[in-house]
């Protein structure tokens, strides 16, 4: 590469950190395109629209139908989706608190938790907190009736970013349809997670949720770094709130967004590429390959 711009009069190691500067600006510039955007199609709804409070409302403002949530040592605060969904698009830009924020938990995520207690389903997007000197964890996760019933198994797959998103809003969005999970990331797919099995997969109605809360015992390092209620209060931002999909009451023949172009349902090619360039250099944890796993429990590896 040094050969395309380097002159004659220009010192070889000069040459070298030129090349490198290129690349690694190249790298940072983010994934290659998707080629399709999936929440250009989902008009925006506001949080009135669309949900109310869960818990936690002096810990909640709404203001011009964006939401601001946010922890302190009295309480955090949550929300949840007027209807349930049993297929759709659920998506929200998001703006996470910068600075010192371990073991807190900022979320979005699917569940039925208050109808199926300890034999629920989950689909999560979940921000672990952090400390100043290292990236956010985004984690991605998924349960299949078995959470609380004292074997807990969880479909943790977590990532860094390719940005910093306590700089701006960034869209996050989970795609749940009939035949599978696609968890999304400024219409970029991170993460695909197929139907294999009528075991391995939800099929049963859920809400829409999002939440701060404090998780010290896990959610920074396994518990390492807890949450220090001396940088309080801890917020989260939410915005653009997008649902597009068929509730627990619609018709047979519903059929949720699609993820492509297409219309079929499956990733493109040019989706899969994008989706294995942020797997490749941002992927730090994948359940299926962590040998202490019990992997009996997860088939579907």
């Amino acid at each position: 590469m040094p050969s395309l711009f380097c002159l004659p009069f220009m010192a070889p190691v000069f040459c070298l950190l030129l090349a490198f500067f290129m690349i690694a600006s190249g790298n940072a510039q983010g994934p290659p395109s998707p080629g399709y955007s999936p929440s250009s199609r989902i008009s925006s709804v506001t949080f009135n629209q669309g949900f109310r409070n869960l818990w936690g409302p002096q810990h909640q403002r709404v203001d011009q139908g964006s939401l601001t949530i946010w922890l302190d040592k009295t309480s955090g605060s949550g929300f949840k989706s007027l209807e349930p969904y049993q297929s759709g698009y659920f998506g929200a830009a998001m703006k996470l608190q910068p600075g010192y924020t371990a073991g807190v938990i900022t979320s979005l995520y699917l569940s039925n938790n208050e109808d199926h207690p300890g034999n629920h389903d989950e689909i999560d997007i979940e921000f672990l907190g952090t400390t100043p000197d290292k990236p956010y964890t985004l984690q991605t996760n998924v349960y299949i009736r078995g959470s609380g019933d004292g074997n807990l198994i969880g479909r943790e797959i977590k990532f860094h970013l390719w940005f910093d998103p306590t700089q701006d809003y960034h869209n996050y969005a989970i795609l749940w349809t009939p035949s599978e999970i696609i968890f999304l990331v400024d219409d970029v797919p991170i993460r695909r997670y197929t139907r294999k099995s009528d075991a391995t997969f939800p099929t049963r109605p859920m809400w829409v949720y999002g939440s701060i809360w404090d998780a010290s015992s896990w959610a920074t390092e396994n518990g390492r770094y807890k949450a220090d209620y001396s940088y309080q209060p801890f917020v989260g931002r939410y915005t653009n709130f997008k649902i597009s999909g068929c509730t627990a009451n619609s018709p047979a023949s519903c059929r949720p967004p699609s993820a492509s172009p297409s219309g079929s349902g499956s990733l493109s090619r040019q989706q899969v590429s994008a989706m294995n360039w942020v797997q490749r250099k941002y992927l730090v944890y994948d359940y299926c390959h962590d040998p202490k796993r019990d992997h009996t429990q997860t088939p579907e590896c």
